[in-house]
């Protein structure tokens, strides 16, 4: 497998770019078809590769639901005990949106927000009637940060924004609001139309109180301290 991944790195092959034939790539690497077969068989199945049944082997574009699944399961084996890795991808979560501050500040500086003033309208009324707005959530956070024109923080977001809300329902303690949720929303926009990134950053800090109370309160108390 680090022989076929660091290959695909030394000829410069992106995603959809055709693998040279199995024979080839046998004499290539100094392997046997049976342990290329295996590895190709693993690389598939991380999206490293694409079998395309008779048209060949490509490279994939490895998918963001990889690491999207490896996070679900490590999270899921944390809320059994110390909810260390909960803990855990919040703090990241929270360090790459606070880390954005001053580049979505400066990009609303100079550019409309009113897609933003639209899915805040949305959360808005669904608040009001009571109802969660995960939908408008997601949509408001990837409107910040499209425009920064890095696909690799918008992959980050989208997966620890998914990973994150299948084990939202399971957590301990009070569930904040859906007011709450829309006030944490509509401060965001409004320090962004303050362009003020000190506000800014402490309003996005604040954005994830809700869970971080809820995870404190389920930290087990240490009696051994003194």
């Amino acid at each position: 497998m680090d022989a076929i991944k660091s290959f695909i790195l030394e000829r410069g092959l992106v995603a959809g770019d055709p693998m040279p034939t199995e024979s080839e790539l046998m004499e290539q690497l100094g392997i046997s078809r049976n342990a290329l077969r295996e590895a190709i068989k693993a690389l598939q199945a991380l999206g490293f590769v694409e079998v395309r049944h008779g048209s060949g082997t490509y490279v994939g574009a490895v998918p963001t639901r990889v690491m999207q699944d490896g996070l679900a399961f490590r999270l899921q084996q944390s809320m059994r005990g110390s909810m260390r890795e909960v803990r855990g991808l919040l703090q990241v979560r929270e360090a790459l949106e606070v880390g954005l501050a001053s580049e979505v500040v400066r990009h609303y500086i100079s550019n409309s927000t009113d897609q933003l003033r639209v899915i805040v309208d949305a959360m808005r009324a669904k608040a009001a009637a009571g109802e969660y707005f995960p939908d408008e959530d997601l949509a408001f956070h990837e409107a910040l940060y499209r425009p920064l024109d890095n696909e690799l923080v918008m992959d980050l977001l989208w997966v620890f924004w998914t990973t994150f809300h299948e084990i939202d329902p399971r957590l301990p303690g009070p569930h904040y609001t859906p007011a709450d949720a829309c006030a944490w929303h509509e401060g965001l926009l409004e320090a962004l139309e303050h362009a003020d990134v000190d506000l800014y950053r402490s309003r996005m800090r604040g954005h994830f109180d809700g869970v971080r109370i809820r995870l404190f309160r389920a930290e087990p108390v240490d009696h051994g301290e003194a």
